[in-house]
């Protein structure tokens, strides 16, 4: 296992959720919900500033796939987004799978007694932690970094 933070990002149409893990590769805990930014890179501008405090050795996107298995546009949008977050950067960014993390986070927000109404920003930084904590479990497992790298090494496990 790799030593040192990496930052999780689930990517919605309206809010990003954003997750960190501890040097170690742990655990995840959530951070914060951005703001999508409809026009400009605000919320690049903002996640960025983020991994500025944190000096992550990656940043792990999670990849909306259809169940199938197939792209969506929900799919594009996230390497969109990723390939752009990868451009400002300079820091290596993966996706990773992230089929049902938003589900996942719905249903362990009301095991835990928080209602659906109000809590859109705690889902979204709750699917990150999600997304970042099955990366990090994967690589635990296999030894290799998880996902595919974003960029000219796409599909790289390096």
């Amino acid at each position: 296992m790799r030593a040192g933070v990496r930052l999780g990002i689930d990517v919605g149409k309206a809010r990003i959720g954003v997750a960190r893990s501890d040097a170690h590769g742990m655990l995840a805990t959530p951070i914060e919900t951005v703001p999508r930014a409809a026009t400009g890179n605000a919320d690049i501008g903002r996640i960025l500033q983020i991994a500025a405090e944190l000096d992550p050795i990656e940043i792990v996107v999670g990849l909306p796939l259809a169940l199938s298995g197939g792209h969506t546009a929900s799919t594009d949008d996230a390497v969109t987004f990723a390939t752009a977050l990868a451009a400002a950067s300079g820091i290596p960014v993966r996706l990773v799978d992230e089929r049902l993390s938003t589900v996942s986070a719905h249903s362990a927000l009301r095991t835990s007694g928080k209602r659906q109404k109000g809590s859109r920003g705690i889902v979204d930084q709750v699917a990150a932690v999600i997304i970042l904590q099955h990366a990090l479990d994967t690589e635990r497992g296999s030894a290799l970094p998880p996902g595919s790298l974003v960029g000219t090494n796409e599909g790289s496990q390096e």
